[in-house]
């Protein structure tokens, strides 16, 4: 099933741009849906409730805001954590939590945001004047950046740095990079471009020297001048540090209020580029579900500078999509712009969402060769990606990094390292960093507490879910959609949809309406309990409120169709879907593709395939595995070979679920040989091997009665550290029990119970099973009392073994007991249970005792009353029980031959048959009992564990 991850987008605070959108500083965006993404989310747990921390004042929403530097006079007051040194004294202080961390949920709430900060003082400006005092009173002005230019061009002067002039304007980067590398290591080359063409060079240009030779290179260099270079007399001189001199004068108008007046002069070109800047910013915040107006905004931009294309790199990473983000990030080093920091990190971001990590890690060691350190978004997104790909060894390895190269950290990275290990249902760690974000004093905003639900979900604790639902209301959040849809997805995980309901009403009453997932997550509920009636009147709510169906809803109702085995209508809603413009995915047609193998129609199955592939999506792995495991469940194994095969030359490569459906296939056909061959593939593959394949290999080699291989197997299975659960012990019991090997059995009892493994009713059947072939029913009848003390209710086969028991003691009326009881129970009797009880029957019919024959006919009426038949080959057996007891016919003839097929001739099947020896009585009555018997009862280890393998 579709987990759905309820943990919100977090938004990257106080970080310097360009970085993706949701982590802009400033921007935060109230969280209204769950999402699956690199985001964080944070929160930590304790077992009670807390009182609040100041019952005089009402608890307020912490705060997430970067807190201010303190003055040295004040650091005495805060607390010698390194974050809290940072707090303003006017802030309210974190008050520390009564009880322990470790047992206790304790978030640091501030009971009032911090004060603004106080403005900074005016900068020294560069062009001060000093009055100096003349002889007759007077004072002048006398500027104290230098009394000569040349001063003053040598004070913003890079070192290393040279002006080359008279360059050709074809000449290339690589080609002047390669002619002044003979005089020392350079770091970068600046040639500069045209206004109207800039493909175009202007003649001239920079070159920037590196290392501790840089200024000696330089000067080197400058020797040089007035040397030819492709037919051009070259200009080279030391730069006067004009460019940067403008630069500082420039800001340092901007800082006095004078920018604008007029005295610079912008040309035509300048304005008209500066505009086609604004329009695709603006684009970018208003339009950014619109990628062509996006693109074509930026295509309109003369000479793009690095922010835009850091925009762009960003855009393209919200959107998820990689390979366009690394397409720009190329077109901007193919100008010659180096990317900065935020440039890479926003190209990190867009591969860690498309979810590939290796093309990240590829980035981040082009940044350590370049020397650009890493900052705490990048630590963060790397970590975030980690997370979602499920790799958290490698999150809490740069977790852990970024915690010895930074000197603080955040919510945000924290928020992504316990989301790593809420998806990994580790919970212990997550809680142990929440403790230790707690007290490096770090405030945990609202989606902390949904991805502790979300995690608490996904292990099945509702109490500790509930607890934090609680302490969210304690601290001042006003629960949400996404707060009510944990708790829902809570209850209909569990089965408990009376309690989602609950939760629904609470929402109304909070004035909170649904949104598609909540709806989804109640429809799957139902879906989960065959209740298909809720599952679509919830559907029709969804109409009914003005949403309109996503993807993933149309999803379910196909799915719920295709349980029902309603495949007709399924397809329809794909049709549905299509005129909705939702464009179906290889999800939609899954289970109607099993629904078609399942039912054994191959053809139907196969062009549905088709039409998956015609409908633009491409088949994956959890595709044909449907399609197998709908052969398989039909033991239509030669089929399920072929697909196996065409997915080889599809070029898709089976996983580990591929072959261990196909193993359990040939298990239950008993071919040993065929899932050992399987089973040494996925040894072969490198895949992994987990306790369904052991299972499917110890399915094989009970059924075959190849018990010693079995045991083989589990020493195996003990040297890979895989623990044995119920559904192994249930295959090896039955494995003796068909063995009538009750001792072996037991002995699995024993060590089921010391292994702290609990018994099913599959678990006690199986005893049962072979304590009735090994002949003890007393041992049998005690294994029942036992499970009925323990609260394990026996079904239909447990009856069905009891009954078959003591008709092979020769005890029918003790069978007959066991039937009265089995109605008791509210259990309906099949056709297994009426052919072994009339079989018992009849083998003590010639005692004569009333009972016996008032038993047959009463069950025989029964029979009638269901409409159920016996097939052809039970009736010539019951008839030739009859020939002893009835040779002339009677009221057990006339009773029993009710239950015979309608083409049933009693005068020519009786004269046929008069010819057989009792010897040949009596040997196909044995015989025909115990194949009866393991026929009708079907194996119930199937029934629980073929299914379980339904992992697409």
């Amino acid at each position: 099933m579709d987990i759905m991850s309820l943990s919100s987008t977090a938004h990257y605070s106080h970080m310097p741009p360009p970085v993706p959108a949701s982590i802009l500083p400033g921007k935060h965006h109230p969280t209204t849906t769950p999402a699956t993404s690199t985001s964080s989310i944070f929160l930590s747990v304790k077992s009670s409730q807390d009182p609040p921390q100041n019952p005089s004042n009402s608890l307020r929403r912490p705060t997430t805001q970067k807190p201010l530097r303190t003055s040295i006079s004040q650091t005495s007051q805060v607390s010698k954590n390194p974050l809290k040194n940072l707090i303003n004294s006017q802030n309210t202080p974190t008050i520390p939590p009564s009880d322990s961390l470790s047992s206790k949920l304790w978030l640091s709430s501030k009971l009032s945001p911090p004060p603004r900060p106080p403005p900074p003082p005016p900068p020294r400006l560069l062009n001060e004047t000093v009055e100096s005092g003349n002889g007759d009173g007077t004072s002048e002005s006398t500027e104290i950046c230098g009394a000569e230019e040349d001063e003053g061009g040598m004070e913003f002067r890079e070192k290393g740095k040279i002006f080359v002039g008279n360059l050709p304007l074809w000449i290339k980067k690589n080609e002047v990079a390669e002619f002044f590398r003979q005089f020392g290591p350079i770091k970068n080359v600046i040639l500069i471009k045209g206004y109207d063409d800039i493909e175009r060079n202007m003649g001239f240009g920079f070159v920037i020297y590196t290392g501790p030779t840089a200024e000696k290179a330089a000067m080197k260099a400058v020797e040089f001048d007035g040397v030819e270079f492709h037919g051009r007399v070259l200009s080279v001189k030391l730069d006067d540090g004009r460019r940067m001199k403008a630069k500082t004068e420039g800001r340092a108008r901007w800082v006095e209020g004078k920018e604008g007046d007029g005295d610079e002069y912008r040309s035509k070109w300048h304005e008209e580029r500066e505009g086609s800047r604004r329009e695709f910013r603006k684009v970018l915040e208003t339009h950014p579900e619109n990628w062509q107006a996006v693109v074509r905004m930026f295509e309109r931009i003369k000479k793009p500078s690095r922010k835009e294309f850091g925009l762009l790199v960003n855009y393209y990473a919200r959107r998820g999509d990689m390979h366009r983000a690394r397409e720009t990030f190329e077109k901007m080093r193919a100008r010659g712009i180096e990317p900065n920091l935020h440039v890479f990190t926003n190209l990190i971001h867009a591969y860690a969402v498309g979810r590939d990590m290796e093309e990240a890690m590829s980035c981040v060691r082009k940044m350590e060769e370049e020397g650009i350190e890493m900052s705490l978004v990048t630590y963060s997104i790397l970590v975030g990606g980690f997370a979602k790909i499920g790799n958290i060894e490698a999150a809490e390895r740069w977790f852990q990094k970024a915690k010895e190269e930074l000197s603080t950290l955040n919510a945000i990275i924290y928020g992504n390292i316990i989301y790593a290990n809420c998806q990994g249902c580790n919970m212990d760690r997550a809680e142990a960093f929440v403790r230790e974000m707690e007290e490096e004093g770090i405030d945990a905003p609202i989606d902390i507490y949904h991805t502790m639900m979300d995690g608490y979900t996904m292990i099945r604790n509702e109490e500790k879910c509930l607890v934090v639902f609680n302490r969210l209301k304690e601290c001042g959040f006003t629960p949400s959609v996404v707060t009510y849809g944990c708790l829902i997805n809570l209850y209909t995980k569990a089965g408990k949809v009376s309690k989602a309901l609950e939760v629904c009403d609470m929402m109304k009453l909070s004035g909170i309406k649904h949104n598609m997932k909540t709806y989804s997550m109640l429809i799957n509920g139902f879906i989960q309990l065959k209740d298909f009636a809720n599952a679509f009147s919830i559907f029709e709510d969804v109409i009914r409120d003005g949403l309109k169906p996503d993807v993933v809803l149309y999803n379910n109702i196909i799915r719920a169709f295709c349980s029902m085995d309603n495949v007709d209508r399924a397809i329809s809603t794909v049709e549905e879907m299509r005129k909705e413009r939702h464009r179906p995915t290889s999800r939609t047609f899954m289970p109607i593709i099993h629904a078609f193998a399942k039912a054994g129609e191959t053809r139907k199955a196969l062009n549905m395939f088709n039409m998956m592939r015609r409908s633009g999506c491409i088949p994956t792995v959890h595709t044909f595995n449907a399609l197998i495991l709908g052969l398989v469940e039909k033991r239509q194994m030669e089929k399920a070979v072929e697909i196996l095969d065409e997915m080889l030359l599809a070029g898709i490569s089976p996983n580990e679920h591929t072959y261990t459906t196909i193993m359990h296939g040939y298990a239950s056909l008993g071919d040993t040989g065929k899932a050992f061959e399987y089973f040494s593939k996925i040894k072969s593959d490198g895949l992994e091997l987990d306790v369904y394949t052991y299972e499917a290999l110890l399915k094989a080699c009970c059924k075959s009665g190849r018990m010693q291989s079995a045991l083989a197997v589990t020493k195996e299975m003990n040297a890979q550290n895989i623990p044995r659960n119920t559904f192994v012990y249930n295959i090896l019991i039955d494995g003796w029990a068909r063995r009538g090997d009750v001792w072996e059995a037991a002995d699995l009892m024993q060590q089921m119970r010391q292994e702290g493994v609990q018994p099913d009713i599959h678990t006690y059947t199986s005893f049962i099973n072979a304590c009735c072939k090994a002949g003890d029913m007393l041992r049998a009848m005690k294994t029942v009392q036992e499970m009925e003390a323990l609260g394990v209710k026996p079904n239909l086969k447990t009856y069905t073994t009891l009954i078959h028991g003591w008709a092979r003691a020769s005890l029918p009326e003790k069978a007959l007991k066991c039937f009265e009881e089995m109605k008791l129970a509210q259990l309906k009797p099949d056709k297994a249970v009426f052919h072994c009880l009339i079989t018992s029957l009849l083998s003590r019919a010639t005692v004569a005792e009333d009972y016996i024959y008032t038993g047959i006919v009463r069950v025989c009426e029964e029979m009638v009353e269901c409409g159920l038949t016996v097939d052809m080959g039970t009736a010539v057996h019951w008839s030739k029980c009859l020939r002893k007891i009835e040779r002339t016919g009677g009221g057990i003839t006339e009773a029993l031959q009710k239950t015979f097929p309608p083409d049933w001739n009693s005068h020519k099947t009786l004269n046929a048959i008069s010819d057989i020896s009792d010897d040949d009585d009596a040997l196909d009555e044995n015989d025909y009992n115990d194949r009866s018997f393991h026929n009708s009862d079907a194996d119930y280890e199937d029934d629980t564990n073929v299914d379980v393998r339904l992992r697409y």
